[in-house]
This record gives C-alpha cells, structure tokens and sequence, in this order.
C-alpha cells in the first residue's frame, strides 16, 4: 500500500511541476526580483524542451545536484553532489559565480556579505531552494 501511495504521489508531483509555468524570478515584486537582478538569475541556461520545460528528470529524496542541474543543465550524474567537483575547470578559492561544492552538498555563490560571508544559493537547502550566508569552509570551487 505505501509503495503504491508512494507512486501516486510521485506522478502528482510530476504532472504537477510539469503543468506549471516557469516564470522568471524578475516577473516576481520584491526581493525575488532584486535577487535576479544582482545575479543575473532571468538567463536560461538550460535549453528547454519542446515543450518549454527543462527536462531534468523527477526530483530525488536528495536533490541539491538536481537543482544545480535546472540551472546549468548537466547529465543525471550531477543529481549527486560531489559530481560537481568533477565538471567545468576548477577555481582556486570562492568567488561569485562559482559553483561550491562539499561531499554532500552543492550550491552557486552569489554574493558576499559586509562581514566577509559568501552568499550561496542552492536547493534541498533545509528542504527548499534558498540563499543565504554560508560557510565554505571544505568546499571545493569550479567555474561551470
């Protein structure tokens, strides 16, 4: 019974997030298009299907590669972290626009605070896609 609840649920999710538009975060008021503004989030940088979904796949129970993959595109590999370290060429220390990557999680930097803390973006981040300050400290860096 669980394993079926659990397929149903799966379609749900899936019929659901494929029916919704993707809209720019500068379409947005407030801080979601003061974000896309300063980051520059409104690029495609995955191409789109036929049908103007980028196709990704479903999301994973662990799903922070994932998100960098609607971002900037990639193979089911990158679904798990650590592949990250793996793709563009690599950085030697944290500067926005790199890509941040730890054994088990992985994010874009977009900023840095007046007190000296890099501002990542990233998904599965307490179960939700955000950005906030964030130690980097273990991280590896690579320009994607």
């Amino acid at each position: 019974m669980r394993a079926l609840h659990a397929c149903l649920l799966t379609l749900t999710v899936i019929f659901l997030s494929s029916a919704l538009p993707l809209t720019p975060a500068a379409a947005f008021p407030g801080p979601f298009a003061k974000a896309a503004a300063s980051t520059k989030a409104t690029k495609t940088l995955v191409k789109p299907d036929s049908a103007g979904r980028h196709s990704v796949g479903p999301r994973p129970s662990r799903w922070c590669g994932w998100y960098m993959r609607t971002q900037l595109g990639g193979g089911p590999e990158y679904n798990l972290a650590r592949n990250w370290a793996k793709r563009g060429r690599p950085l030697n220390g944290p500067r926005v626009g790199a890509v941040a990557v730890w054994s088990h999680h992985v994010g874009l930097i977009t900023g840095k605070t007046k007190d000296g803390q890099w501002v990542v973006r990233s998904g599965n981040d307490g179960g939700r896609v955000r950005e906030r300050p964030r130690s980097v400290a273990g991280a590896v860096f690579r320009k994607v």
